[in-house]
């Protein structure tokens, strides 16, 4: 009797032994297998990239005629396609780039590919420099003239700006894919604003909020000010105004020509 129950408990350990291994093999499996799933949608996402956007993004995502994917914000944030999916399926016709009739399941694998060149590149970013400091010469496909014309003409850059002087020696200060940036998406420069109450004081300062219902300033006093958008007067000065209108009207000859004559202030 003694040597049975000793018999069914070494079974019974096994058993449990065996159980617990079994159930520890699941999430393992389901990792590999879920791993093995995301490079098989970053694959079949790579040959969608390279048949529709490499033309203007470069096999690797890391921009040429088109933007540097790798450093967009836009695809930094996105959470599971939200952001990209309507840039792929609407397009943006104000930058030149068409729709992509596109299924879910396909804006899933160029998400998928371009996810994880993001990883690979901020892999090696960890040990050194960011590997893709393009050359000029790979994104400047306009002409030096054509560039200088707009400069001077359409564009009014000469209102704000000067060759000997803000931009003197631009392009030796920041490599290609950051001034190509720099110049389509400026930064750096607050939004100020004057708001004018009934009774004729002013308080001046950032501006902070101004979204119709209210108005908000962080004042020059250093204070915190708001008040209801309809009970002030208000006089807003956004010094990057004129780039964000430009940015509605260039063609893709205009910052072509533009970002080549940029390279050329050495």
């Amino acid at each position: 009797m003694k040597k049975s129950a000793l018999i069914l408990l070494a079974i019974l350990s096994s058993v449990m032994v065996l159980a617990a291994q079994q159930g520890a093999q699941p999430p393992a499996r389901a990792g590999a297998s879920e791993a093995a799933a995301q490079a098989a949608a970053a694959e079949r996402g790579r040959a969608l990239f390279k048949q529709n956007c490499a033309a203007c993004h470069a096999d690797d995502a890391t921009g040429g005629r088109g933007p540097d994917l790798i450093r967009s914000s836009l695809v930094r944030h996105d959470k599971g396609g939200d952001l990209i999916g309507p840039v792929v399926t609407g397009g943006r016709a104000d930058k030149g780039m068409p729709p992509f009739p596109l299924a879910d399941s396909q804006v899933a694998d160029l998400v998928a590919f371009v996810q994880a060149q993001i990883t690979l590149f901020d892999l090696h970013t960890r040990f050194g420099p960011y590997p893709n400091d393009i050359p000029a010469e790979r994104l400047a496909t306009g002409t030096v003239e054509a560039g200088k014309a707009y400069f001077e003409g359409p564009g009014g850059c000469t209102k704000c700006h000067s060759v000997t002087g803000d931009l003197a020696g631009i392009a030796k200060k920041y490599n290609p894919p950051d001034l190509e940036v720099r110049f389509l998406y400026p930064s750096g420069s607050p939004t100020t604003a004057v708001v004018t109450l009934p009774s004729g004081k002013k308080f001046e300062g950032t501006l902070l909020l101004n979204d119709g219902f209210y108005v908000a300033i962080n004042g020059k006093d250093g204070w915190y000010h708001s008040w209801p958008r309809s009970a002030v007067k208000v006089e807003v000065t956004d010094p990057l105004a004129a780039h964000a209108e430009l940015l509605q009207k260039y063609t893709d000859a205009d910052m072509h020509n533009l970002f080549t004559y940029l390279v050329t202030l050495k």
